[in-house]
């Protein structure tokens, strides 16, 4: 598979089986490829059906002995999301590695779950969250490298405790950063739990830079119905190889974070470029919002109750 730009040597994956969100277009889609690329069982799960069947063929035509296959998901239904884990419990095969990358950007107004919640803080947090322990115990059966997706825009923000689910004075871009804020201190409690009571999981964080993909474009289901301003100004200077990475380069933090046997838990990964909004990636400092050990204890909390799990 000729690539161009930065790249990254992925370890032998073959007898394992990785689980990635958001694996139908973008940057999951080219983790997924990289990870079947390198032997590993893939798994998507999948809100659209059609797009997941291109997913794959897209996937085999690349990588030829590719082993992957679809389940079905939408993470902005916790019942959905309680399916899924009840099928892969069912398979009974352990996991391996499990790369949450889907989520949905500022829409342009608010909208909520299936279940109530603001539909950023539904779909990226909490309905990743319900995935984890719906999964715990094939995590812990495989040992697995759990990798959430944040984002740049967690470096800045706060969780929005008298309102999580933006009821009153809406604001897309900081309802998103609340939901990458609180994912990443899920993740970065997540490894500091299973080292306290010897889980055998291994938690961290990565995020994409900045790159053209489908978050910005036209989304009819968040009611965008063309891509944003942003969306086209980064594709151009992508597309020049300007600053930003490309929809395949983004994805490699993520891939890093997961296979890398140099990848520590709590730890963040992301483009090592100026900005680090492209370039190859590499450790970088947690993001201030995420160093709170009391706010991720209480994301934690808070997070169990409303998506209705236990750990």
């Amino acid at each position: 598979m000729p690539r161009n730009g930065p790249d990254i040597t992925v370890p032998d994956l073959s007898g394992r089986r990785a689980v990635v969100t958001g694996g139908s277009d973008g940057v999951g889609l080219g983790v997924a490829t990289r990870l079947a690329a390198a032997g590993a069982e893939v798994v998507l799960p999948v809100r659209n059906p059609a797009k997941g069947d291109a997913a794959v063929a897209r996937i085999r035509a690349l990588v030829p002995a590719a082993r992957v296959s679809l389940r079905e998901l939408d993470l902005s239904s916790l019942a959905s999301v309680a399916a899924l884990g009840k099928t892969l419990r069912e398979e009974d095969e352990p996991i391996h590695v499990l790369v949450g990358n889907a989520g949905v950007m500022t829409p342009p107004d608010r909208r909520t779950t299936a279940d109530g919640f603001e539909l950023q803080f539904g779909t990226n947090h909490l309905g990743h969250v319900a995935l984890v322990a719906h999964l715990l115990p094939l995590l812990r059966a495989g040992a697995a490298r759990v990798t959430s997706q944040i984002s740049v825009a967690a470096a800045r923000g706060s969780i929005n405790w008298d309102d999580l689910s933006w009821e009153h004075s809406y604001d897309g871009m900081k309802a998103y950063r609340q939901s990458k804020i609180a994912f990443g201190l899920f993740a970065v409690e997540l490894d500091r739990r299973s080292r306290a009571h010897g889980w055998g999981i291994t938690s961290n964080l990565s995020h994409p830079g900045v790159a053209p993909t489908n978050l910005l474009a036209a989304r009819p289901e968040v009611g965008r119905s063309r891509e944003t301003m942003g969306r086209r100004m980064i594709g151009a200077l992508s597309a020049r190889g300007v600053l930003f990475g490309t929809a395949e380069s983004a994805g490699l933090p993520a891939v890093y974070a997961a296979t890398s046997l140099a990848a520590r838990g709590g730890r963040l990964y992301g483009p090592s470029g100026p900005g680090h909004v492209g370039g190859p990636p590499a450790e970088q400092a947690l993001y201030r919002p995420l160093r709170d050990e009391a706010e991720a204890a209480r994301v934690w909390a808070a997070s169990e109750g409303l998506a209705a799990v236990s750990f």
